[in-house]
């Protein structure tokens, strides 16, 4: 008699993305995101708005994504939910929606850090090869900016981190300088591609080998193009491209400073890359480089699970649902919640 498969529902809610996945085995059979425009008009995520959006989005998210999937309720083995860390508000909404569909189901409960999840990503069954342990993930979006030794599924150690602002943040405020709407940072990457990226010279910190700092380098972008702007109120319009390719390098070629420095530390050679900036054309161009000329193994992720998704939280979720590691209806919601 064949075994049953399991098969997960995922739900990520951590910020203004709200998901519902559902897989089986290691496979995913829908993965729906609702994204949350309204944030646009302010220049960012406002947190209180994006909690109300995510109520209104939650049961039409879940009940697309198990139509999609082809999926009854009542076949599911497993709710996974994004635990945190996050906007506290946003992961209220879904850890509470979590919890009452497993009370009401009677099925298990699997709490997902979400930082994991963006590493687990790369173990999603999509039929390409996926990394062995160890390996390192550099997680990049506009919250963290972090490298990790990846040991095992559950065995994740952070060896480097920002000490400040991260990638992603300093991608979105540079944009929000050049007068780009909200989020800036794929325009950046866009204009990039017609600019000339070393026009402009930008300040590089200096930190430790493996950790990372933005906030100088925000600020010294900031000074440049107020200074230039005094003397040609056209500046930025006059140097868009050039200034986005300038910026987009400046950023790529700290992070891609600091992975040289972790391979050189640690002697790993196989390099992942996860998180929202993980979809940067940029990033991803420069570690296929570095593949050729380094002889790296490097793991880039499908676009649609570099951003928030539940997807990578339902594979987390089967992970940890086949080493029986569950969660009870006491569990909270942690905003600052450590790898």
């Amino acid at each position: 008699m064949s075994q049953k498969s399991i098969i997960i529902l995922g739900i990520e809610s951590s910020c203004d993305d709200t998901s519902a996945a559902v897989l089986k085995e290691a496979k995913i059979l829908s993965n729906i995101i609702a994204n949350q425009e309204i944030h646009k008009s302010y220049g960012g995520v406002v947190p209180e708005l994006a909690s109300r959006a995510h109520q209104q989005n939650i049961v039409p998210v879940v009940n697309e994504a198990l139509k999609i999937a082809n999926i009854k309720k009542e076949e599911l083995d497993a709710i996974a939910f994004t635990r945190g860390p996050g906007l506290l508000g946003s992961l209220l909404v879904g850890t509470s929606f979590a919890k009452s569909l497993s009370l009401a189901l009677n099925i298990p409960l699997i709490d997902v850090n979400h930082m994991h999840g963006h590493v687990m990503a790369h173990f999603i069954d999509e039929g390409k090869k996926m990394p062995t342990f160890p390996f390192l993930c550099l997680t990049v979006s506009g919250g963290h900016t972090q490298i990790v030794l990846v040991k095992s599924y559950f065995d994740m150690e952070v060896i480097g981190e920002t000490l400040d602002d991260a990638a992603g943040e300093a991608f979105d405020k540079s944009a929000k300088i050049l007068g780009l709407e909200y989020p800036g940072g794929p325009l950046i990457d866009k204009y990039a591609k017609q600019g000339n990226q070393e026009a402009f010279k930008f300040t590089k910190p200096r930190v430790g080998n493996i950790e990372f700092s933005f906030s100088g380098l925000k600020s010294n972008i900031l000074q440049v193009i107020q200074r230039a702007s005094q003397k040609n109120p056209d500046f930025i319009k006059d140097n868009l491209y050039d200034l986005c390719a300038s910026i987009q390098y400046t950023i790529i070629s700290i992070l891609l400073e600091k992975i040289d420095n972790a391979v050189k530390k640690t002697g790993i050679t196989q390099i992942a890359i996860a998180g929202g900036v993980s979809a940067n054309s940029g990033l991803r161009n420069a570690l296929i480089e570095r593949e050729k000329t380094h002889k790296w193994s490097v793991f880039i992720p499908k676009f649609e699970y570099c951003t928030d998704n539940a997807a990578m939280i339902a594979i987390s979720g089967y992970y940890k649902f086949q080493d029986e590691q569950f969660a009870n209806s006491s569990v909270s919601a942690n905003a600052r919640m450590k790898l």
